[in-house]
């Protein structure tokens, strides 16, 4: 018995040598449903750019599959000196793609370049609560914050802190590094032929061990049948967002199969309240009608989520009462999801002084969230029923966000998908409610007040407790409207062995191709 067991555990860890030691092999190609807005992962929060962009750069912070903070270019996750010092140890021998050390430079050269409020970049922490970068050695560096920052650990698994080659990004915008991307990463930049598709190569040098597969190939394919399609002939091997009423279609495919995870996603309807400039300052209240607390609240009324999850999305998604899922930090389950009432919508807009009814705009993306355009139009239909007229207008994602709701232009509503991957309350009410944010098109002093004091806030029990006050000011003023939880699908070739995540995170390194 004992030598039967010490074979077994020979062959397996000879099966591992092997597997860590052989080259990389094959090719495979994953379509997400819009092509990256950039390849520089400080400019950017939208899920597409961030896929890529993990083939190609590594965070000092990673989050396993649980979600958890684990160290990544990070010898050890980072140690807290004070409320407002952390130290941070590096792993040491690693290289970027263009031979430049990782050493504490790149730490200081990355995390100053983000914060740097001249550089205007989409990624960064808005209100910036970093203070600079000090190093202490090669392999170490003390990052000050000018406040606590109880999200610190969990921050640094975001693309926004992505780890740079100081020499080769000296002096670059951020056109050119979205042009020439060179992380640490496993996955070494080839091409990008917009809208066509983006080509890596393996890094036979990462750090980690060779990936398994030789070729990675990005398509952008917005149209949920077309992409299908391709899996069917097999000309793509991974698929996002399969439309649940089609989900049966590759589960009885003899060469595919369904990849399925409760996400951190939500889908629901954004509210203009106040209108801010292209630099995120606050211009005054929107002049629309859904500056009127009435008229959200009559919206919110007026929609039917579980009509739209039955009927749209074949029944695979999940109601929430506000954005945050049980996966969230902040979460409260005492809370329930609004209850559908259209004589209520209707007396509402009455109240607000539309007795004859509104006509709104739903600006919506396609082809970038699980039938969004489908969705969105449903919505239309369910609106016009409490009298609000709704005309929906769609983009592609890149569209949508670089000249819409990036600048503030997608009001007086928008159709938006956030699956924050800290999955902390924090994700959720700072970009997209705490006015001066990306997102935010939004004013309330009190709700700032205590986003603001969550924020600094290191007890865990106080701060869960500001959260769940927050909750219930969101909902009350009717911020935005909830529609669900996604719960994500995604078609798979049955040679590609890979397990969804609730984070949305697509890693080529952790596939491999059966024969």
């Amino acid at each position: 018995m004992k030598l039967w067991r010490i074979t077994l555990v020979l062959a397996i860890a000879i099966s591992a040598a092997d597997l860590v030691s052989a080259a990389p092999d094959g090719k495979i190609v994953i379509a997400q449903g819009t092509d990256p807005s950039t390849l520089d992962m400080t400019n950017h929060q939208e899920t597409p750019a961030a896929n890529v962009g993990a083939q190609i750069f590594e965070t000092l912070v990673e989050r396993n599959e649980t979600l958890q903070p684990v160290p990544g270019l990070a010898a050890e996750l980072p140690r807290a000196i004070s409320p407002t010092l952390w130290e941070i140890r590096l792993r040491k021998g690693i290289k970027f793609h263009n031979g430049e050390d990782f050493k504490a430079e790149s730490v200081k050269f990355s995390i100053e370049r983000l914060i740097n409020p001249a550089n205007k970049l989409r990624g960064a922490p808005r209100p910036n609560v970093l203070d600079r970068v000090e190093i202490q050695d090669s392999y170490t560096v003390r990052v000050h914050t000018t406040q606590p920052v109880p999200t610190f650990v969990k921050s640094l698994t975001l693309g926004g802190y992505s780890m740079y080659p100081p020499r080769a990004y000296a002096d670059k915008d951020t056109a050119y590094i979205s042009r020439n991307p060179i992380g640490t990463g496993p996955y070494k930049f080839v091409r990008w032929s917009k809208d066509e598709e983006i080509v890596l190569e393996a890094n036979d040098n990462y750090w980690r061990g060779a990936p398994r597969i030789k070729d990675v190939v990005f398509r952008p394919i917005p149209d949920d049948s077309v992409r299908i399609a391709a899996l069917q002939k097999g000309e793509i091997h991974l698929g996002v967002n399969i439309p649940p009423h089609l989900a049966g279609v590759i589960a009885s495919h003899p060469r595919l199969f369904l990849s399925t995870a409760p996400s951190i996603r939500t889908i629901q309807l954004m509210f203009y309240t106040h209108q801010f400039d292209a630099e995120h300052r606050l211009v005054g209240v929107y002049a629309g009608p859904t500056a009127d607390k009435r008229v959200r609240q009559a919206i919110v009324a007026a929609i039917d989520a579980d009509e739209l999850i039955t009927r749209v999305l074949d029944g695979k998604a999940k109601r929430v009462a506000t954005l945050l899922t049980s996966l969230h930090f902040g979460f409260d389950p005492s809370l329930v999801p609004p209850k559908h009432d259209l004589s209520r919508a209707k007396r509402l807009i009455a109240e607000a002084g539309f007795p004859n009814g509104i006509e709104i705009t739903l600006n919506s993306p396609q082809g970038r969230y699980v039938r969004d355009k489908e969705v969105a139009e449903a919505v239309a239909g369910q609106l016009a029923k409490a009298g609000i007229k709704t005309s929906v207008r769609t983009y592609d994602f890149v569209t949508f966000v670089n000249n819409l709701t990036y600048l503030h232009k997608a009001g007086p509503v928008f159709l938006l998908g956030w699956g924050y991957p800290t999955a902390d309350a924090d994700g959720i009410y700072r970009p997209l409610f705490r006015s001066g944010s990306l997102f935010a098109n939004y004013y309330n002093p009190e709700f700032d007040r205590l986003v603001d004091e969550a924020r600094i806030t290191m007890d865990e029990g106080k701060r869960l407790d500001l959260y769940h006050r927050l909750n219930k000011i969101w909902l009350e003023d009717a911020v935005a409207a909830p529609l669900y939880q996604q719960i994500d699908l995604y078609g798979l070739n049955k040679r590609l062995v890979w397990q969804a995540r609730s984070d949305e995170l697509i890693r080529a390194y952790d596939m491999a191709l059966k024969p």
